[in-house]
């Protein structure tokens, strides 16, 4: 990797260079004020990384004070040579960002969370919270529309796995998509949704703005953090009970993390079938925990046994997603999810599993006849199995 701007001691040059970048783009005519504006002040306070920013292989930018500077490509992070000139001049960069997410950074407030005019995701902690510096993360989002085989040219998933998932999507399965950071949880929610059919109006639900469902009727909501006295706040739980009101056909949460899961599950089992949403965990098992755990921030009081009936009972299939320490992103598990009633705990049916035997691992089927066969006759979708034909021969009574 070549990083041209080494130190901010030609600051001056690298702004101009920045500009002049800025300004050779075709797209700079359609940008709005705002976007203008930021694109300027970027080139100014961030010219150090604005290389980094314009470069398109690279998925985040991670600042670790003013002279640690990395980025992730390729799923592998790696060090740059890139650095601000001093504390100051990275503290004046957090401050030109801060105004663009409209919010206020200061030592009364060392910590920012937001989105960028771009639809990058802005993380900000301020020395001394942050011991070595300022710590500036900015997770980018390419805008390039993604389809389903973009998953087969990287090898994270089988042309089986991807038709039964596709399947999955248009029975109306509740599908969760769990995994790590950085394991491809929103690329995938993305291309599951390319299979919504047109028809239907889809309400998408974020704290903070990073989903492109590529369909005509889509409601996008995001929630708003309170102003600097407290008020104003709309969180996920808000903006559910209003998508519940629009006569969604499927909701979508870009991440479920705390309460707002006791109304999702709600949602998914009272008539909003064919959601979609993510959260961290590392198995199938330990995402319907997680689920139970968030559900408990609500503070509804229900009996644990009575909350995994509802997990049970509303989620259909888990997708675990897994980013390997080469940095490849791959499906590890497609799992359905049930509940035996004599004991109370989940049922977990790997359909397809990561077959681990091999030099490089590959998603195989169990074996494991699954349970949509029925959904795939009476809603006529029995003309589209092809590859996974084998997968539900003689599961139709």
């Amino acid at each position: 990797m070549s990083d041209t701007h080494n130190a901010h001691s030609n600051g001056h040059a690298a702004t101009n260079g920045a500009v002049a970048v800025a300004a050779a783009e075709p797209s700079e005519r359609s940008l709005s004020g705002v976007e203008k504006a930021y694109k300027a002040g970027t080139a100014f306070f961030l010219a150090p990384i604005v290389h980094l920013l314009n470069d398109e292989s690279v998925s985040e930018v991670m600042i670790n004070g003013p002279d640690a500077i990395f980025v992730e490509r390729g799923g592998k992070i790696e060090k740059t040579t890139a650095r601000f000139e001093n504390e100051r001049a990275l503290m004046a960069a957090a401050n030109n960002i801060a105004q663009f997410v409209g919010r206020t950074i200061s030592e009364q407030d060392p910590i920012l969370d937001g989105r960028l005019p771009d639809g990058s995701r802005i993380c900000i902690v301020l020395k001394p919270i942050a011991a070595a510096g300022t710590s500036i993360n900015i997770r980018r989002f390419s805008r390039k529309a993604v389809h389903p085989s973009f998953l087969l040219e990287r090898q994270a998933i089988t042309p089986e796995g991807l038709e039964f998932l596709l399947l999955c999507v248009a029975s109306t399965q509740n599908i969760i998509v769990s995994g790590g950071t950085g394991s491809g949880k929103t690329t995938l929610l993305n291309i599951l949704s390319t299979e919504f059919d047109n028809s239907e109006r889809i309400v998408v639900i974020e704290d903070t703005r990073e989903l492109q469902v590529q369909k005509e009727h889509v409601v996008q909501m995001e929630a708003r953090p309170a102003d600097i006295h407290g008020r104003g706040a709309v969180t996920i739980r808000d903006l559910f009970a209003s998508a519940l009101r629009m006569r969604p056909d499927r909701i979508v949460v870009g991440e479920v993390r705390r309460g707002e899961a006791l109304d999702m599950l709600q949602a998914m089992s009272s008539g909003h079938r064919g959601s979609l949403s993510t959260l961290h965990a590392d198995t199938p098992g330990q995402a319907c925990s997680r689920l139970e755990t968030m559900c408990m921030m609500a503070d509804s009081g229900l009996p644990l046994a009575a909350l995994r009936r509802q997990v049970a009972t509303a989620v259909d299939i888990v997708v675990q997603a897994a980013r390997l320490h080469s940095g490849r992103r791959l499906i590890t598990h497609i799992s359905e999810i049930g509940l035996d009633e004599a004991t109370s705990t989940y049922q977990v049916r790997d359909i397809f599993n990561l077959d681990t035997r091999t030099a490089t691992p590959v998603l195989k089927w169990t074996g494991v006849k699954p349970k949509i066969a029925k959904d795939l006759e009476w809603m006529g979708l029995t003309p589209r199995v092809k590859l996974t034909a084998s997968l539900f021969s003689g599961s139709v009574s």
